[in-house]
Order: C-alpha cells, then structure tokens, then sequence
C-alpha cells in the first residue's frame, strides 16, 4: 500500500482539496507553491499511462475542477500539470499555481509552511 492509498484511506493526514468516489486531491506537504496540490486515483496503479483510459480521462477531468479553482482562489497566472510519477508508485498528478515557467523548478528549495497555512489554503481551493 502506498502512502498515498494511506492519505486517502485517512491512515496518514491530509489537507484535502476535493474527493469523489474515484479520486482524492490534497496538498503537497513540500510544495513549490502555496497551492501546491497532488491529484490521485483511489486505484493504485504506479504508471499513469497504465491507468484504463476511463480513469485517466476522469483524473484529467477532476483535476480540471480543482485548477479553475486555483485559478480563481490563487494569484497566479496559470496551473501547471506536471506528470513525474518517480518519487511514489502511485499515480499522480502536480498541480501548481504559476506566475514564470521557472516556478515549477523541483531542484528548487520546497515552502515551509505552517499547518494553519496549509489548512487556510486548502480551504480556499478545495471544491
């Protein structure tokens, strides 16, 4: 089990943003920005172009709402979608609000923020 099966099986916490019956979206505890937000499928698979093209249409989709919502909660001028998929075999997505393409730089250093920062953003964007 991964630890994000955990995170949406409630073992491990998290600041979620939005759940439905087939995805879980929450913040990245290391962020490259305030907002930072990780987008999974409750079906662990590693790849994700090993998902099924039903629930990786529906992840993009999801992910989708999350975004518009960042883009409306957040000041930034974009979201990023970054597909790594190395640093956990689970399934996932990054979503990051951006104002320069350099922002999404992961060799640079990750925010740290407070658990009532993360709280606070996460109840700006959550859906």
């Amino acid at each position: 089990m991964t630890i994000f099966s955990k995170i949406i099986e409630g073992v491990i916490p998290s600041y979620k943003v939005a759940e439905d019956d087939n995805y879980y979206a929450f913040l990245d505890i290391n962020p490259l920005a305030e907002g930072h937000t990780l987008v999974v499928p409750k079906k662990e698979v590693d790849y994700i172009f090993d998902l099924d093209e039903k629930t990786l249409a529906g992840m993009i989709l999801f992910a989708k709402k999350i975004a518009k919502k960042m883009d409306a909660a957040l000041d930034c001028k974009r979201v990023a979608v970054v597909v790594l998929g190395l640093e956990v075999p689970h399934a996932h997505i990054h979503l990051i609000p951006l104002n320069n393409e350099s922002d999404v730089d992961f060799k640079k250093p990750k925010l740290k923020l407070t658990p009532e920062k993360f709280q606070e953003i996460a109840d700006k964007i959550s859906i």
